[in-house]
């Protein structure tokens, strides 16, 4: 296995063989240093694309009929070998990301731990959602025909790596890890601005598709100009689903090339969120100081370039409020820039603000101090009111970094207002004392705000995305493409399956599933009630 980066040159991992790439190179770039860092990474042609999907179609039929047992090993498998690797990974990670090694640690631990989580659903298989109703021949007018459902795998998945989690949203991130356990194989094109640590962790997985003895076709790393590899990849036949973690533009032309298909497919894409805050006035007056603090580690951390980033926060007119915003300024005042993940993000994050100074009616609150590195710009928050938040469009697009926008609301009809009136996001909080507020209010104004995000909190904090079976990290659009799936955790297995029906077939016809003797040990729905398996089968 490529535990280290010794080369001076690498290549695509199609069906775990190194593939040169025909339309150039790329390396990676030190965002600390603006310079470039590590080998040089060949980028595949919109033609060789076709040999990691032909490789995933072909690898299909063998790995969905894989048994969960095997599955679950597959999966823990390349958790091992990821873990093996985690000294190399990190020090590459840190390199091309300038991310500090505690966080890197925390989501290698991440993606190592989900990859074991997806394992054990696989090993279970209860995502399969077995249903069985029986025959019932003598049954009045009409009768009922043997009917068995299941949810099988869509086929080969292309997944996109993110900018922002060179770990725990790429290579072996949560749409590799969910698809793969789906049954699944993945066409992961790998994102440029960190591509030696998506070929460490490429190389592990791969290494474990061979150990366990599973078809080369089944997991793919590939290297591309994402205009030209990326479409390519959407719009082949081969594709089935898409997994995306990215901006709102890059999204939205996935979604439209895969809709143009003969076939089109679904994309689901996490997209762009700004994630507001809302401090109504019982939560003022007790720790005051902690809730600033709090908010700005919040904004502030990994220098804002988290998914659930606060990127608004609503304040209450009058003193209290007045009193709340001054400790928020003198938090920031505080706090020192970052270095972000690539020029490119930086830049973007820095002319984001400039056209916010250019709009009537927002003003400048506080201002940190830039880091000391190149692409560490100071952190900034910035005022207004809700008509003026209402009016201007520009106020709801997301700036990528620690850039937050401090609304001032003079009552609950302009937060109901507000709530009814921004786009889907991944998450809203509420800053409330339970003894104190407004109860009546407060459930009307989760039920709003339940309508637009995927996530609701109250007192805490947005940043921090917990891996479980009940977390969802979606939303309506532009969140995500899809809102009735989650990119995180469990429930994020059910976008890569679809159910299928079986009425009146033999026995020796059914998948083992939906079979009687439920070979498997499978829950099941029978007749309208979950059954669970009497002896552990043989899986």
């Amino acid at each position: 296995m490529t535990t280290t980066l010794t080369e001076k040159m690498y290549h695509s991992l199609i069906g775990g063989k190194p593939v040169e790439g025909t339309s150039g190179t790329t390396q990676a770039i030190n965002p600390a240093t603006n310079e470039a860092t590590g080998p040089e990474f060949t980028l595949i042609s919109e033609d060789q694309t076709q040999q990691a999907t032909l490789a995933a179609a072909e690898a299909f039929p063998t790995y969905r009929r894989l048994t969960p047992k095997a599955r679950a090993q597959f999966l823990n498998a390349a958790a091992d070998k990821i873990q093996a690797a985690g000294e190399q990974i990190i020090a590459t990670a840190m390199t091309e990301t300038g991310l500090p090694e505690p966080r890197l640690q925390g989501e290698l631990a991440r993606t190592v731990n989900q990859l074991r989580l997806f394992a054990k659903v696989a090993g279970q298989a209860d995502y399969l959602g077995v249903r069985i109703e029986p025959a019932m021949p003598e049954r009045k007018p009409l009768p009922r025909p043997d009917l068995r459902q299941v949810k099988i795998p869509l086929g080969p998945v292309a997944v996109f790596g993110a900018s922002n989690f060179p770990l725990a949203f790429s290579v072996a991130g949560g749409d590799t890890a969910s698809a793969l356990a789906a049954g699944c194989p993945v066409v992961f094109k790998a994102h440029n601005a960190h591509p030696g640590t998506s070929q460490l962790v490429g190389a592990a997985i791969s290494e474990a598709v061979a150990e366990e003895g599973l078809p080369a076709g089944v997991f793919s790393l590939v290297y591309g100009r994402g205009t030209v590899v990326g479409q390519a990849l959407v719009a082949d036949p081969h594709i089935k689903a898409v997994g995306f973690t990215g901006s709102r533009g890059g999204g939205t032309a996935l979604m439209a090339t895969a809709a143009a298909r003969p076939q089109p497919i679904p994309v689901y894409a996490e997209m762009s969120s700004i994630n507001p805050i809302f401090v109504l006035a019982t939560a003022l007056g007790k720790d005051d100081e902690a809730l600033a603090e709090g908010f700005v580690t919040s904004l502030t951390g990994s220098a804002g370039q988290l998914c659930t980033a606060p990127g608004l926060l609503f304040v209450p007119e009058g003193p209290a409020g007045d009193d709340f915003v001054e400790r928020v300024s003198a938090a920031l005042t505080a706090a020192a820039g970052s270095t972000m993940l690539t020029p490119g993000i930086c830049s973007s994050r820095v002319e984001g603000e400039e056209a916010w100074k250019t709009l009537d009616g927002v003003t400048e609150v506080a201002r940190g101090t830039a880091g000391s590195t190149e692409n560490a710009p100071a952190p900034a928050v910035y005022t207004t009111d809700v008509a003026t938040f209402l009016s201007t469009k520009e106020l709801s697009e997301e700036i990528f970094g620690s850039v937050c926008l401090i609304v001032r609301y003079g009552s609950e009809d302009e937060l109901h207002r507000v709530a009814t009136g921004i786009e889907g996001q991944l998450t809203a909080t509420l800053h409330l004392d339970p003894a104190r507020e407004n109860l009546t209010f407060a459930r009307a104004f989760v039920e709003d705000l339940e309508l637009k995000v995927g996530r609701v909190l109250v007192n805490g904090w947005p940043t921090g995305v917990d891996v479980g079976d009940a977390m969802v990290h979606g939303g309506p659009f532009p969140a995500t493409s899809d809102g009735r799936s989650t990119s995180v955790g469990t429930l994020a297995i059910d976008r890569f399956l679809r159910p299928v029906a079986y009425q009146n077939l033999p026995a020796d016809l059914l998948p083992d599933a939906v079979r009687d003797e439920n070979p498997w040990s499978v829950v099941r729905r029978m007749d309208g009630q979950y059954t669970l398996p009497s002896i552990e089968g043989d899986a």
